[in-house]
């Protein structure tokens, strides 16, 4: 299927987290570490440094979250000790970090993602197909749109208001939800200057729950009240809703893993907050809080390959 961000490899799981391990505390952690990076992370890095600190009081972690692309220049120039992103490392980015330390950077998925499509909650359709997507927010209709899709009537929605063109809210360029949408929506064209931009998510779906001629793209993890998200899909008959099932068995077009990473020296002992601080992501209580955000835990095998580069 165009669009498909990975194949999620992920069977017999359910809403519980039964992968994942208890956290067991350890001693002498002290210290603090610098997360810095994705904003669709922002409220699930707050809920696992809040529980973190409560178990290490001794420790801190001070977190910076305006956009994944921060990431990758924080961690190569040492100003983070974890880099949050919620896109892979682009080739360029791993070239300076390397240039940097003469080692690549660990990555960790820690959760996935999918990003959605949504509409406010009154607003009649249900369903969008690939290229339609095209036709909303691409200027340059790479993926098959077959026209410039600017109303809702071409949609076949009638809005009974005077104004009926569709109003399109996105994220600013800085996003690692831009770059995976515009890479996997768009087939990597270009977005229309119509939409506005916004530097959070939040502020996407807020500007949607508050306009019934909106539409906009944003993590299913910012999903409130007010606003729905669209089943997606290749063609108007195999359309795909967002939910669970969906998303971890890799049906859902715009699924995407999220990835803490860091600094791992292969010579050097690693730190104890960032060592600790990533076992307790990866724990059976990370790991549910992953799912109280809205979000959608890793598998058992992801959790044993992430914990293996850890102990490398």
């Amino acid at each position: 299927m165009k669009g498909l961000f990975f194949a999620i490899a992920i069977w017999a799981f359910s809403n519980t987290v039964h992968s994942a391990e208890n956290y067991q505390r350890r001693p002498g952690v002290v210290g603090k570490a610098v997360a810095v990076g994705s904003d669709t992370m922002a409220n699930m890095m707050t809920l696992w440094a809040e529980e973190f600190e409560k178990i290490y009081p001794q420790a801190s972690i001070e977190i910076d979250v305006t956009g994944s692309s921060t990431a990758p220049p924080a961690l190569a120039e040492g100003v983070a000790n974890i880099g949050v992103m919620s896109r892979s490392m682009k080739a360029s980015e791993i070239r300076r970090f390397e240039k940097n330390y003469g080692y690549p950077p660990t990555v960790l998925r820690v959760a996935i993602d999918a990003i959605a499509i949504f509409v406010e909650d009154s607003n009649p359709l249900e369903g969008l197909t690939l290229s339609q997507i095209d036709s909303i927010f691409s200027s340059t209709r790479y993926c098959g749109g077959r026209q410039n899709i600017t109303h809702w009537s071409q949609l076949g929605i009638d809005m009974a208001k005077p104004d009926k063109s569709i109003q399109i809210f996105g994220r600013n360029s800085v996003s690692g939800t831009h770059g995976s949408f515009k890479l996997n929506a768009l087939c990597d064209g270009d977005f229309k200057n119509a939409v506005n931009e916004q530097p959070g998510s939040a502020s996407v779906v807020y500007s949607v729950a508050s306009n019934h001629r909106a539409i906009g793209y944003a993590p299913f993890g910012h999903n409130i009240a007010g606003v729905k998200a669209l089943a997606v899909g290749s063609n108007t008959d195999s359309l795909i809703p967002l939910n669970h099932d969906t998303v971890t068995e890799g049906l859902y077009p715009f699924s995407r893993y999220l990835y803490l990473i860091v600094n791992k020296s292969p010579s050097q002992p690693f730190p104890s907050v960032e060592h600790e601080f990533l076992r307790f992501v990866l724990s059976k209580q990370g790991q549910e809080m992953v799912t109280k955000d809205g979000y959608f835990a890793v598998s058992e095998s992801i959790i044993n390959q992430q914990l293996s580069l850890l102990a490398n």
